[in-house]
């Protein structure tokens, strides 16, 4: 019977101290890496994150680096669609965590894989919405070729 309490203590002693099962995660700064690119997450002013998976599974949590890598890796899954699944984005002037489905993106940013997006909170003069920011996203992967493997060619040094 000890045995049994002691077992059933450490369960529930894991089951608290884990991370939620929604919500942004907590990010180990320049530790963990992009979940599409494998650049590390560094920029705390420009990282998203996706919590989901499979129907019927925990969702599980993946970090990005920058809004476009998230939207991409994300288009890709089968689970895409899951209600279940999160989407989220920092807050380009303070790093807040905003869900990305709500967020305005504002255009003409420095971000770490080059889609120039920061997002806010707020709608602010000529800021896109998800829609349009995805659209946005796919329009700068087909002109920059960005995340293609061998496709994208770099050019030498001194070209």
């Amino acid at each position: 019977m000890r045995a049994l309490l002691i077992f059933a203590s450490l369960a529930l002693l894991a089951a608290c101290s884990g991370e939620p099962d929604t919500g942004p995660g907590k990010i180990r700064w320049d530790r963990e890496v992009c979940a599409r690119c494998a650049m590390a997450v560094s920029d705390h002013n420009y990282a998203a994150q996706v919590r989901g998976g499979p129907a019927g599974q925990k969702g599980k949590l993946y970090k990005f680096d920058d809004i476009g890598c998230a939207v991409i890796w994300l288009d890709e899954k089968p689970w895409k669609d899951n209600p279940k699944t999160e989407v989220w984005v920092t807050d380009y002037r303070n790093g807040d965590w905003i869900d990305a489905r709500k967020a305005w993106y504002v255009k003409g940013k420095i971000t770490p894989m080059g889609y120039g997006l920061g997002a806010t909170p707020e709608k602010e003069p000529g800021a896109l919405d998800f829609a349009q920011a995805k659209k946005h996203i796919y329009e700068v992967e087909e002109q920059t070729h960005a995340h293609r493997g061998d496709e994208h060619q770099h050019p030498a040094a001194g070209e």
